[in-house]
């Protein structure tokens, strides 16, 4: 079923009536003469002005599209919270496959769409868009971020977006077996891209045992290039949640990881990953609740980038950013705190806590 606009009629419940919308702003933007067509989405300006990445992926539909940018912006305002940044929560989805339709015109005409909604949002780079697409969306909009040094930016995002991860980490270990070492620890990570490489280094530096998978053989390869001790890789995330032995889960691809099926087979006792959305459905965190798996929630693990991207915005200090995204070990500590105190699942608790300040900023009381 779909309304007049073509849009499909679930999104738009989503939208108004659900607990997964409440969004303050959806924007659909076409720009015919490039083939742009892209989605906006804010969430919740309690904080401040929206900020999050823009995703280029070629979703099947435009509702698919639509659904994800809901989803996404909704996540940012929690991360943002959470992460204690003046910022509320927004998402953009650019709909076509960045290999193929990613052009310079289409860029510039993204830059003007973000631009007319004169600070409500600012844009930085998500999954297929990098630092060279924000400097050329800079030329049209203002309000970007994740652009290059030498365009007055912080450059790339997910060297932190890692760090705050494997804090994350560390304080799953120290909470769990009392140690925040990952010396000897097995983790796998599925997804060594553009922030699972960064990843891997932190592990093996500290020397932990590293599985790795991704849709990618050279990917992969890289990686087993880079470190020919203490790295191996499986053939995909079905036989990397199997793997024996596994202590750590870093989902670090794509959304909805954990799953019913995922869950029952998983071997690891922390999931702990930069994915965004790693929940499918909202009963997920009980049923790793109930086969003792520990869950870091994803929105506060993977904040680094976004600590990263706000900073630039107030001229970009790297040393300040990493001391801010170090708190996610004591932050992801609190959390499993107050799990513990109320008797829920971590995702939910981080959850109270993000809802709270929101709601606090929008009586005017916000203390960060």
């Amino acid at each position: 079923m779909t309304d007049v606009t073509g849009a499909s009629a679930d999104v738009l419940h989503t939208l108004f009536h659900s607990d997964q919308g409440g969004h303050e702003q959806v924007v659909l933007c076409q720009d015919r003469a490039s083939g742009l067509k892209a989605v906006i989405a804010i969430h919740n300006t309690a904080l401040g002005p929206a900020l999050g990445g823009t995703r280029f992926y070629p979703y099947a539909t435009e509702a698919e599209a639509v659904a994800d940018a809901l989803n996404l912006a909704r996540g940012m305002s929690y991360k943002n919270a959470m992460a204690g940044l003046g910022h509320g929560g927004g998402k953009a989805v650019i709909i076509g496959d960045p290999e193929r339709d990613k052009t310079e015109e289409l860029l510039l005409a993204y830059g003007r769409m973000v631009a007319s909604l004169g600070g409500r949002y600012v844009t930085a780079c998500d999954v297929g868009t990098y630092v060279a697409d924000m400097d050329v969306v800079a030329r049209e909009c203002r309000w970007t971020t994740g652009r290059s040094p030498e365009n007055g930016g912080a450059g790339d995002s997910s060297v932190l977006t890692a760090f705050g991860v494997y804090q994350g980490m560390r304080a799953s270990a120290q909470h769990l077996w009392g140690d925040p070492s990952l010396r000897g620890r097995k983790v796998g990570v599925a997804g060594v891209g553009k922030v699972g490489h960064h990843l891997v280094r932190h592990l093996r530096d500290e020397g932990a045992e590293v599985v790795v998978t991704d849709v990618r053989a050279d990917a992969v390869q890289r990686i087993l290039g880079q470190y020919p001790e203490g790295v191996t890789a499986v053939a995909d995330t079905e036989e990397l949640i199997r793997t024996e032995g596994l202590d750590i889960y870093a989902p670090c691809a794509l959304g909805g990881a954990l799953n019913d099926d995922s869950v029952a087979v998983l071997t690891a006792g922390v999931v702990c990953g930069a994915a965004n959305n790693q929940l499918a459905h909202p009963g997920v965190e009980k049923d790793l609740a109930d086969r003792g798996i520990l869950y870091a929630p994803d929105y506060v693990v993977n904040a680094g980038g976004v600590i990263q991207v706000a900073d630039e915005l107030h001229g970009f200090d790297f040393d300040r950013c990493k001391a801010k995204a170090a708190r996610i070990f004591d932050t992801t500590l609190a959390i499993f705190a107050r799990a513990k105190d109320d008797g829920i699942p971590p995702a939910a608790a981080a959850d109270r806590i993000a809802e709270q300040r929101m709601a606090e900023a929008r009586a005017g009381g916000i203390a960060l």
